[in-house]
């Protein structure tokens, strides 16, 4: 049973530090990476897929994604869903390629998504505590209904708190990374 709250815990717990990353790594810093492109997804004969599904994502240089789709039909459909995405890109078709440049960030920009990516940790953080708060409800439950001796439950709380505290470790790892990403030049 403890085995049980401690797997779960961990579960979900690394879910939410996956959460944070996959919302970091959306995050626009002066530099181009193909990551940005990932959420944003294209009418595809009435389904809505992912670009990287319907063209060829690459880095054409260190400020510049290039997209090759792979039917013709498809390139002005993906130039505008990447014009209209809230990622303030501005794509170019030349010939069978749309290009993506990225725009440089200016110093307040960078500041306003350093305290953006702050808040997407804070609320990682939040969760992490959270799921500790319902696992030690649940190992105290069991002590209730005495299923488990106090010992257990003591050292089922440990283990849970240990777990904790490695994931909010990994959560201030991934935030000093992308704050860094951000403020560099």
């Amino acid at each position: 049973m403890i085995i049980d709250i401690k797997k779960s815990a961990e579960q979900k717990m690394q879910k939410s530090l996956e959460a944070l990353k996959t919302c970091l790594g959306k995050m626009r810093t002066g530099r181009a990476h193909t990551g940005l492109l990932d959420h944003i997804a294209v009418d595809y004969y009435g389904t809505s897929v992912p670009i990287s599904q319907v063209a060829n994502v690459n880095l054409a240089d260190a400020r510049t994604i290039s997209v090759t789709p792979w039917e013709k039909k498809m390139l002005n459909l993906i130039e505008k869903t990447i014009r209209d995405s809230n990622l303030g890109l501005n794509p170019v078709t030349i010939g069978e390629m749309i290009r993506v440049p990225m725009p440089a960030l200016t110093e307040e920009r960078r500041l306003d998504l350093t305290k953006v990516v702050k808040h997407e940790a804070e609320t990682a953080r939040i969760a992490v505590r959270n799921i500790r708060r319902e696992a030690n409800t649940h190992l105290k439950d069991l002590l209730k209904e005495k299923k488990i001796a106090m010992d257990d439950e003591r050292s089922g709380q440990d283990e849970i708190q240990k777990l904790t505290d490695h994931h909010i470790t990994e959560i201030d790892k991934a935030l000093q990374v992308k704050e860094a990403e951000l403020m560099a030049v």
